[in-house]
């Protein structure tokens, strides 16, 4: 038998079937509404703590670059100051020095002559008023007493003794198989004008010492002059020094 439908309500005064309507309670519309707001809250929570985390880490490298830049000029600004510094030192030092002062030798000697800084004092030995060797010191400040340990700006020597014989002494230590010297020829003027001779000028340790220094090595008449310096720290004023001598041949 076929099935009987259900026959729905009609609308007496407009004769359409009449629909039913299924109300949806006020306490369902709240609860779809409170979980929307829930969740929109999270969602802004987390963006705002992801910007303020992104915030926070980047001020952080900020500030930390900036420390080390800041901190980069500070220590170029004291290496900058400190070579100032020196440098005024340096000049001022060198400043002190002039005028030059005279030295002069015995007259018998040849009257060895050179300019030495001002600064220099001078303490002679041994003065060869009675013969044998003459002996001189100069040194910054005072002159420090005299032994192979000790360090002098400078030691003037004239020699009884050949230009060979005192050559000789120190020939072992430029061939030696512990080379501890170097030579150059270098030439130094006389007291007349457009007249020179050759010196030996030998660098490195100073025989007999633990010394790094210069020494100069050269003829006057039948006697031989020495200039050392006990130290590389006074080799400018030495070669300064030298390019000043003169001597009666």
């Amino acid at each position: 038998m076929p099935q009987v439908q259900p026959m729905q309500p009609v609308d007496t005064a407009s004769g359409m079937p009449m629909v039913q309507q299924v109300n949806v309670l006020p306490e369902q519309k709240k609860d779809v509404s409170g979980l929307i707001k829930t969740i929109i809250i999270v969602i802004v929570s987390l963006i705002a703590a992801t910007f303020i985390g992104l915030f926070i880490w980047a001020f952080l490298q900020y500030d930390e670059a900036r420390t080390d830049v800041d901190g980069q000029i500070a220590t170029a600004v004291a290496i900058a100051t400190d070579k100032q510094h020196a440098k005024d030192e340096a000049d001022r030092l060198e400043t002190e020095k002039y005028p030059y002062r005279s030295f002069s030798g015995p007259i018998d000697y040849g009257q060895l002559s050179f300019e030495f800084p001002k600064t220099w004092n001078v303490y002679i030995a041994k003065d060869a008023s009675s013969g044998g060797d003459f002996e001189a010191y100069l040194n910054p400040g005072q002159v420090d007493p005299i032994s192979n340990t000790t360090i002098n700006a400078l030691r003037v020597s004239i020699l009884n003794k050949s230009f060979e014989d005192v050559t000789k002494n120190y020939e072992r230590y430029l061939t030696s198989k512990e080379k501890t010297l170097s030579l150059e020829s270098v030439t130094v003027n006389t007291a007349t004008e457009g007249q020179e001779t050759t010196a030996n000028k030998y660098t490195g340790k100073i025989p007999n010492t633990d010394l790094n220094g210069i020494i100069l090595i050269f003829r006057i008449r039948d006697k031989t002059v020495l200039l050392r310096t006990d130290s590389l720290l006074f080799e400018a004023d030495f070669n300064k020094l030298i390019e000043t001598i003169t001597f009666n041949s």
